[in-house]
């Protein structure tokens, strides 16, 4: 039997299967609000038979957005057009949804990919003043952010608690707090981004208390059966950043609190980063938290291929895999995968004429 199509569970989550979609920024949101596109994006990849969708970085403020285009959760009207999509997808889907929260800190204001992704300036019509553990900016040429009081803390946890009552009206299943890629909570983790001297900066404990503090706050407002867990950059790829031994710390951390899972991945908060990319290269960072802590890990980076996957999960490298660019490339990615491993699949029945003879067993018709 395939390792890959196995269920399993966070908390009280059952998922029929260890293939998670990834968040995946779209840029495609108005005021925060989701659009057609979220309609057509999320509908396509809930059919896809995988176990678990996380709905793309979601804003808990608009000065926390990535971009002027980014998906949030922090009015009544993001909250309804989320509704609306996401009413549509349960439809038609028994995928389990997570949702993704997240504050950009320093890395705000931002372009699209497609337009360049570099800063839009504060005076720009479309840019704001970002936020950030320290008056430092990402890369250079950008505006300084203004460094986050006590004041200002407070309100952030605040913000992150708000869209997390948001996130539970809405019914999702689980929540991701986004605490890599070089976003805000990051941000307060690695000694590139934080230069701060009082209770938040300085020592691994001290640089770990925010986002910490996040986290208890998320999962305090989320209903207790549900799982919260968080995504982090095990490295930032630089020398004297965030790394591995500070990840396990945190997970440590994280555990204690109740967290589900940990979703690791790397990088992110420097423009000086030297990665080393290769198919799973980000595997082992999961199979060392797994390990040491004792948390499921999901893994991702350059995952895709069925064996490759299969491997992962048969070799107790990781207790998911996480696929991004490999699901956009080929939706149907869990169908092959079930077809190529001698495992079934949940299909849509409008979708049931297109299995092949020689799987015919391949869909769960159910």
């Amino acid at each position: 039997m395939s390792r890959l199509f196995e269920p399993w569970s966070l908390n009280n989550l059952r998922m029929p299967n260890r293939i998670v979609i990834a968040p995946m920024s779209q840029y495609s949101a108005e005021e925060g609000s989701a659009t057609d596109w979220h309609m057509i994006h999320l509908g396509h990849l809930a059919l896809s038979g995988a176990g678990l969708m996380i709905l793309e970085v979601t804003a808990v403020s608009q000065r926390g957005r990535i971009s002027a285009q980014d998906l949030g959760l922090y009015s009544d009207e993001n909250e309804a057009a989320l509704a609306r999509v996401l009413g549509a997808v349960r439809a038609h889907s028994p995928i389990a949804l997570a949702i993704q929260l997240s504050h950009a800190g320093r890395k705000g204001s931002s372009r699209a990919p497609w337009n360049g992704g570099v800063q839009v300036r504060a005076h720009e019509t479309t840019g704001w003043r970002t936020e950030a553990p320290s008056a430092i900016p990402h890369a250079e040429g950008d505006d300084l952010p203004m460094a986050l009081d006590s004041e200002g803390l407070r309100r952030v946890r605040d913000e992150f608690v708000e869209a997390t009552r948001r996130a539970a009206r809405l019914g999702f299943d689980g929540i991701e707090v986004h605490g890599a890629h070089g976003y805000l909570l990051h941000q307060f983790l690695s000694p590139i981004a934080n230069k701060r001297e009082d209770a938040y900066g300085g020592s691994v404990e001290n640089r770990m208390r925010f986002p910490l503090e996040v986290f208890d706050a998320v999962r305090g407002a989320f209903p207790a059966e549900k799982p919260v867990w968080m995504r982090i950059s095990a490295t930032d790829w630089v020398p004297g950043g965030w790394d591995i031994d500070g990840t396990i710390a945190l997970s440590h951390a994280l555990k204690s609190r109740g967290c589900a899972a940990i979703h690791v991945t790397t990088g992110g908060v420097s423009p000086a980063q030297a990665i080393k990319p290769g198919p799973g290269y980000q595997v082992p960072y999961a199979q060392k938290v797994r390990s040491e802590v004792g948390l499921p890990t999901i893994a991702v980076g350059m995952i895709t291929e069925p064996e490759q996957a299969e491997a992962i999960i048969a070799k107790g490298e990781a207790d998911a895999v996480s696929l991004a660019r490999a699901m956009l490339y080929d939706p149907r990615w869990p169908w092959h995968a079930a077809a190529k491993l001698g495992a079934h699949v949940h299909a849509p029945k409008q979708y049931w004429r297109s299995q092949p003879r020689e799987h015919e067993n391949l869909f769960r018709m159910k």
